[in-house]
Formats: C-alpha cells, sequence, structure tokens
C-alpha cells in the first residue's frame, strides 16, 4: 500500500496529548493512514472506532485512517460524525480504542486527532502516542505500508442516539421548570448534538426552548472562530441572550469537549464557578449513593471557592497540575466523581473519567431548572472572589524571569511558595494568590491571580506584571 506523496515531518503536527497540524500542509491523507496503521500496532487492538467532526478535511482523514488500521488487522467501526465527547461515549461502552478527527478551537484550515485507548483511557506522548509518531513516520519513510495477510473489516454505526440517551440517563432535566436558553454552536459539532440531547431531534422533548447560533455545520467557521474562552467569540451569544431574554446561554468550542456559560444578563459564569456548582451536585448524588467522602478533582489555578464549597458540601477536593492527562490520572487514582479545570474542561466518573462540556451544562440546567432563582444569583454564590484569567507574557527565559519576579516581588506580609507547576505565591492567610507558569510550545510565561477584591487583584495584577516584562 503506498503512499501518494513525499513523507511529512510529524514532530510538526504531533503535540503532549493529541495531533494538530495545517490540512494538506502539516497533515494529509498519508499521515491518517499511517497513523491509523500505527495505531493498531501500538494499542495491539482487534477493533478500533474512528469519526470526525466537520472540518472539510475530516471525511477524507477518517477514510485514509480506516484503510490504515484495517491493513493492520483490525475491524474497524466508522461512526461517522461525532464530537469529542462522542468518541470518548462510544470508546466507554463499547470497551474500544479510537480516534476522532478534530482541530478542538483550532481555526478553519487546521485538522487532528484525539486518540483514547479502551474504555476512554487518554493516550498522550507518555502513554503511547510517541510510540504511535515514531511507527508511522517510520512507513511515511519507507513510501509504503505491508498490509497484513488478513486485513480487518469496516462497518458504520451511529451513536448518536445513545450518547444522547447516555447523557439524560445522568440527569435527569424532564421536571425542571420551563427554560430558555441560547446556545452558540460556533458552526461546530454542539450544532449536531445539542438538538439530540437538549431538544428532541432523537428523545422526547425536554422543557427547554432553545434558540439556536450557527448550528450549521461548516469547518470554516463564517461567523466566528469556535473558541469560546476568547471574549470576542461570545458576543453574539450575550447579545442573544438579553434580545430573547432567556435564562442562560451555552457556547461550545469546535469539538464540543468544553461548554461556557453566560448568565440572563449576558455576563460570563466563570469555569471555576461551574466546577463549584457541579461538584456540589455530584457530592450530594455520590453521598446518596453510600460514599462518605467523594473526591472532587480541580488543578491548580482554579478559583479557590472549589475546594471550599467541595468542604462544605462534605467532599475532598485535591489539587493538580493543569493539562487533561494529569486530571484524568487523578481522577483514575482516586475513584474521583467529579473534576474541573479553569479552561472549562469538566471530567466525570460515570463519563469514563473524561471531558464532556455537554454534561457540564445539563447540570447547571437542572440546578437552574429546580430554583426560582436567576442564573446571576446562583453564579454569585460560587463567585466570591476575583481573578484575573490568564495573561500571557512573551519572554526571552521562562526561568531567570520566574526567579526575577520572586526575588523582586514584596507584598508585605508572609507568603508561601509551591512549586507544583510553575511557581505559586499565596498570602499565608489565603486572601489572595497568583500563579506564573511557562508555556511548553512558546517562549511564554502563562500568569493567572485571585483575590478577594478587585483593588487586590489588580495590585497583584499589576506588581507581577511590571516585573516580568520590565
Amino acid at each position: 500500500m503506498a503512499f501518494d506523496q513525499p513523507a511529512l515531518n510529524l514532530s510538526e503536527s504531533f503535540k503532549a496529548y493529541d495531533v494538530r497540524g495545517i490540512e494538506h500542509t502539516t497533515i494529509n491523507a498519508d499521515v491518517a493512514l499511517a497513523v491509523g496503521f500505527a495505531f493498531v500496532e501500538v494499542t495491539r487492538a482487534t477493533e478500533v472506532l474512528v469519526g470526525g467532526d466537520m472540518r472539510p478535511s475530516s471525511e477524507e482523514y477518517v477514510t485514509a485512517f480506516t484503510r490504515g488500521a484495517a491493513a493492520a488487522g483490525a475491524d474497524v467501526i466508522q461512526l461517522g460524525l461525532i464530537s469529542t465527547d462522542m468518541l470518548y461515549h462510544a470508546s466507554g461502552v463499547l470497551d474500544a480504542p479510537g480516534v476522532v478527527f478534530t482541530a478542538s478551537h483550532n481555526p478553519a484550515g487546521y485538522n487532528g486527532m484525539k486518540m483514547t485507548r479502551a474504555g476512554a483511557v487518554p493516550i498522550s506522548s507518555d502513554t503511547g502516542l510517541t510510540d504511535i509518531q515514531r511507527l508511522a513516520q517510520g512507513h511515511l519513510n519507507l513510501g509504503f505500508i505491508e498490509a497484513t495477510d488478513q486485513p480487518g473489516t469496516v462497518r458504520q454505526r451511529d451513536t448518536l442516539k445513545e450518547y444522547a440517551h447516555y447523557l439524560r440517563s445522568l440527569v435527569d432535566l424532564s421536571a425542571i421548570r420551563p427554560l430558555k436558553i441560547v446556545v452558540d454552536a460556533g458552526n461546530g459539532m454542539a450544532g449536531y448534538t445539542t438538538p439530540a440531547v437538549l431538544g428532541d431531534q432523537v428523545l422526547e422533548s425536554l422543557p427547554i426552548e432553545i434558540i439556536p447560533l450557527y448550528f450549521e455545520l461548516d469547518g470554516t467557521f463564517p461567523n466566528h472562530p469556535a473558541n469560546p474562552i476568547e471574549p470576542e467569540n461570545l458576543r453574539d451569544l450575550q447579545l442573544a441572550v438579553q434580545e430573547h431574554d432567556a435564562d442562560l446561554g451555552l457556547a461550545f468550542d469546535g469539538d464540543a469537549d468544553r461548554c461556557f456559560v453566560v448568565d440572563e444578563s449576558g455576563q460570563p459564569i466563570s469555569p471555576s464557578a461551574i466546577t463549584a456548582m457541579v461538584a456540589v451536585r455530584e457530592i450530594a448524588r455520590a453521598k446518596a449513593a453510600g460514599e462518605t467522602t467523594p473526591v472532587i478533582i480541580y488543578n491548580l489555578i482554579t478559583s479557590k471557592v472549589v475546594p471550599e464549597a467541595v468542604a462544605a458540601a462534605g467532599g475532598r477536593a485535591i489539587k493538580t497540575r493543569v493539562g487533561h492527562s494529569f486530571i484524568k490520572a487523578y481522577m483514575a487514582e482516586h475513584g474521583a466523581v467529579f473534576g474541573g479545570e479553569h479552561s472549562a474542561h469538566y471530567y466525570f466518573r460515570d463519563f469514563f473519567n473524561a471531558d464532556t462540556g455537554m454534561l457540564a451544562a445539563m447540570h447547571v440546567l437542572a440546578m437552574l431548572g429546580t430554583e426560582d432563582a436567576p442564573a446571576s444569583e446562583l453564579a454569585q454564590q460560587y463567585s466570591p472572589y476575583v481573578a484575573s484569567g490568564e495573561i500571557n507574557s512573551q519572554v526571552v527565559d521562562q526561568t531567570a524571569t520566574i526567579a526575577k519576579v520572586l526575588a523582586e516581588f514584596d507584598p508585605g506580609v508572609e507568603v508561601e511558595i509551591s512549586t507544583m507547576d510553575g511557581t505559586t505565591v499565596a498570602a499565608i492567610d489565603g486572601s489572595w494568590w497568583f500563579n506564573i507558569r511557562p508555556s511548553n510550545t512558546e517562549p511564554l510565561l502563562r500568569f493567572n491571580a485571585e483575590a478577594p477584591d478587585t483593588a487586590t487583584m489588580q495590585w497583584l495584577r499589576d506588581t507581577v506584571l511590571g516585573i516580568i516584562r520590565s
């Protein structure tokens, strides 16, 4: 089985946790074919799942990956059009490894792969991705793949209804008060999954009126990038929530594994507040099932409201580094019921320890739908602190700059310093903290801070950034 084009250098598209590249430039159909073959070699799978998002090249790459995996001897189940959390669901339920072709929130012109072992166990550079890269590169450099004597079969399976039913089995929305919500899919996969899970496309209707924004699947993203962590990409949602007098607004990224929330006035609700809300619900559910002290995982730059809310609800909060591989590893190690990140990734034990923005959104809707108070009042209960948000600074030497901050920053009070992930400096009385951590891929330092009031947060932000940028 020969390749059509000269071999690409996979180091340009293989990252720590997934694959991201420019369509037909740093990733192409030959790469997909070689990775399909190498994926089976590494996982030793007899059955492989594969699907893709709405990007223009996804269907072509799925076809090529299928050829490679089948040539290696695995039976391939093509899932068709899927979100990333649909892959996790299928991998968990069918207990099979799989790949989804997506570039998540990256702009038009990009594509990539997210991979999982059976049971939705993630594959990263430490757990097989580097081996897949090495083997696939070898096949590409050789110029051909020698298929096994017994190639695998190929069949199709649509799991959308099963996915929707599974999520509804975890959060019952049938008895909530009527809600009107605006959902901005950003022309991404939430335009496919939202009508199935929250609407009446494949299951019975819920007491939810959905005002759709950009549900048309279009990987060229004609309206705005499907990256709701950027404030400008929330503006259409914020205006629509106010225009339609909606109770809530939801925005998903391109592959629909992350969800951002705005209240009835269009104000964003921080992912930390969402983490605290969902944690309280999951703790209550786990306790009702007999667990004494349910565990919640959160990363170190999530608001301290999270461990406070967890403790108040009778759970135990465990802090981890930033990054989904650390969250998922801690989820499995500690049997945690839920985990949340500042980046709006939400992980659930009942969802195979994987992240799903849709399930987090359902928890928020369930909480809102059982109270008379508006979303803004609900969010306020879980937003007692003022955060800076993540601010990046380009530096020449990351290590030297961090050392400079530690040497020059003088808050006038006793502090404690942690180096769990970058460097965290916190007032000993717990009133404020900031974290600076180096980017793994760019010459950047990422700054996050939190304080009890705006003035203190601004002082922290301006003082530390002044040192970093001087």
